[in-house]
């Protein structure tokens, strides 16, 4: 079994309609049957993609520009991140928040082209997993696949969890958004202590006296003492409120579409109730009419009997009537 016949039949399967996948799996097992069995187990094993992970596929396939910024802006908030600049994480978290935004609706527009609507539900676990995207390369990986099968989620601590997040983890292939924009904090953070380090060994080596490197220890000892709390206390209490803000970001978002639920919930139960009302009433019309379309059959019934025993009887009477005018004709002759 080739992996590379087997990724493209599995990205033709996970580029198609959601309502026809078992469908098309069934046929693509069938016709890799006849010449790799194995080939066909493995198709077989193909799990089918939940709806929020469908329309995030459609989004891979159809608009990849959208999760390539979205890539390139998380590679910006890592980058952000591990040089501890708060400034520019906040200003990138907000960046984001726009960026999500348009990400869900384009991922709304897509899925409708494709024949099916999500709704503001799936479409919260589509930006969820944007978000998961930002937050972790792996994660940025796995969508841009297109072979996605569930929800991703981040903390903004942990990595994101892909056991089974994505059919085929194997031939992933690498996210591109990394490289470019990692190593450019990392060059400041290094060139800074490059340029110091001459500056403190010229001194060394044109003073040689055996009494200059005595304080040496001294001095360093005490900065020791002094300042070793301080230099480990910025960078955790950095992080910590990146992580903070992070955490905030999300409980404002959960809480706004906790809010939305709650509305959307209350509206579903008043139009339940009214759908109750007027079903109650419906049923009480519908009784009624029963009732009477009964009684007027019945009178219908009665009414056809009257009236045929009426003609009967206006039969007789002509007859009894024909019967006395020729008796008086007959009277009146003699």
């Amino acid at each position: 079994m080739e992996d590379e016949t087997l990724a493209d039949i599995a990205n033709r399967l996970y580029a198609g309609p959601l309502e026809a996948f078992v469908a098309a799996r069934a046929a693509a097992a069938k016709e890799s049957a006849g010449r790799d069995k194995d080939l066909a187990a493995a198709v077989r094993g193909l799990p089918k993609p939940s709806v929020a992970a469908w329309a995030l596929n459609m989004l891979a396939r159809h608009r990849p520009d959208v999760l390539a910024r979205l890539g390139e802006l998380g590679a910006r908030m890592r980058a952000a991140q591990d040089s501890l600049d708060a400034s520019a994480l906040r200003e990138l978290g907000r960046e984001r928040r726009t960026m999500l935004a348009d990400a869900v609706e384009a991922a709304r527009s897509v899925a409708r082209e494709q024949g099916r609507a999500i709704s503001d539900a799936m479409a919260s676990d589509v930006e969820e997993t944007l978000r998961a995207l930002t937050a972790d390369q792996g994660a940025a990986s796995a969508v841009a696949s297109g072979r996605l099968l569930k929800v991703l989620s981040a903390d903004g601590v942990n990595d994101v969890d892909l056991d089974g997040a994505v059919a085929l983890p194997g031939l992933l292939p690498a996210a591109p958004s990394e490289p470019p924009a990692g190593p450019r904090p990392a060059a400041r953070r290094v060139t800074a202590p490059k340029a110091a380090a001459p500056k403190a060994a010229v001194p060394e080596t044109r003073t040689t006296p055996a009494e200059r490197p005595q304080p040496t220890p001294a001095r360093p000892r005490l900065e020791a003492v002094r300042q070793a709390p301080r230099r480990a206390s910025p960078p955790a209490l950095e992080r910590a409120k990146a992580v903070l803000a992070e955490a905030r970001e999300a409980e404002e978002t959960a809480s706004q579409l906790a809010r939305e639920m709650q509305e959307q919930e209350d509206q579903a139960r008043v139009e339940i109730a009214e759908l109750q009302q007027e079903t109650a009433e419906l049923r009480s019309r519908l009784k009624t009419a029963e009732e009477n379309l009964d009684r007027s059959r019945k009178r219908l019934a009665a009414t056809t009997a009257e009236a045929k025993q009426a003609a009967r009887a206006a039969g007789k009477a002509s007859r009894t009537a024909m019967l006395a005018q020729e008796r008086v004709l007959r009277l009146g002759s003699t």
